[in-house]
């Protein structure tokens, strides 16, 4: 696939880096150990650049999904958000500037690099969102630190999730793998991906933008990305379990997600514990956050600061 001179894609990231800085929000590259370093976007006072001015708001830490880094999974909520929270945007591994050297590709391993780039901040309590991927590794997140993890949000992600669901959303989008349709490297194969995880798609949807989307967005290490999807614990067996989580925690879902069912949904809210609250949006599909952003980031808000909240 040749890329073309000038990208649009290319151009959209420069714009959406410079909402990220009018968030109140600047890139910082975090060496967590000798082998992996974490890319994540912070507030411009962090947490453990001055032991003389604490953060005013609490953190919230926002965890991306598989595709695209984080810079555009989170471009609705940094504007609205970023009044009443401190966030952190982090790169899972892999995604925009972050790495590792290490042959570890679970989304365990994610979740334990998040945590200690999370200390290296000084955060010592924190709420976290994650969508899709991200939700794997948010879950893994508030199992591994415990009370350091105030509050969960698990956004269009089934925890809960076992191999034949796999095979049943392949075979819905008609391809032969899961790469085929996570990491899509041809203009059809990403028509299908938009199709599934958007309520309504586009109606034009030109090969030449999406190739463009492709070569800017998928490309970059594609192979350690395809390692990640073999990587994953959850999905991996039909006998699929999920423990509880101590904290207080809430499910977001898009009313007609094609990724993953809203059933998926409502088997996550039985079995995350007694905590547990449940919100669908109407009209979304599997990025509520990007089809109806008013509306998710008022629920994200409203469970974090405790604002008109009743059990689902």
């Amino acid at each position: 696939m040749v890329a073309s001179c000038f990208s649009l894609v290319s151009l959209y990231r420069s714009y959406l880096r410079h909402q990220y800085y009018s968030a109140g929000l600047h890139p910082k590259t975090i060496q967590i150990d000798d082998q992996t370093t974490i890319h994540c976007w912070v507030p411009q006072t962090s947490v453990g650049t001055s032991s003389h001015h604490p953060p005013p708001k609490p953190p919230l830490v926002l965890i991306h999904g598989f595709g695209p880094s984080a810079i555009w999974q989170w471009r609705y909520q940094i504007r609205s958000l970023s009044p009443y929270f401190n966030i952190y945007v982090p790169d899972l591994i892999f995604f925009g500037g972050s790495t590792t050297t290490s042959v570890e590709r679970s989304e365990l391993f994610q979740a334990a690099s998040v945590s200690r780039m999370l200390e290296k901040l000084g955060l010592e309590r924190f709420s976290v969102l994650g969508t899709s991927y991200g939700g794997f590794v948010a879950y893994n997140l508030a199992r591994m630190c415990g009370e350091r993890v105030e509050k969960v949000m698990i956004a269009s992600s089934a925890v809960w999730r076992r191999k034949r669901d796999n095979v049943e959303l392949m075979e819905k989008a008609g391809v032969e793998t899961f790469a085929d349709l996570m990491l899509p490297k041809t203009a059809k194969h990403l028509r299908t991906l938009i199709g599934l995880s958007i309520y309504r798609p586009p109606s034009v949807m030109p090969d030449c933008l999406l190739n463009d989307v492709i070569n800017a967005l998928y490309m970059e290490n594609r192979e350690e990305k395809m390692q990640l999807l073999m990587g994953l614990t959850i999905g991996k067996y039909d006998d699929a379990q999920i423990l509880p989580l101590q904290q207080e925690v809430l499910i977001i879902w898009g009313e007609y997600d094609q990724i993953f069912p809203v059933e998926k949904a409502f088997e996550l809210y039985k079995y995350l514990g007694d905590k547990v609250r449940m919100e669908v949006i109407r009209k979304t599909s599997h990025v509520p956050q990007i089809e109806n952003p008013k509306r998710f980031n008022n629920i994200v808000k409203n469970f974090l600061l405790g604002v008109g909240n009743s059990p689902w």
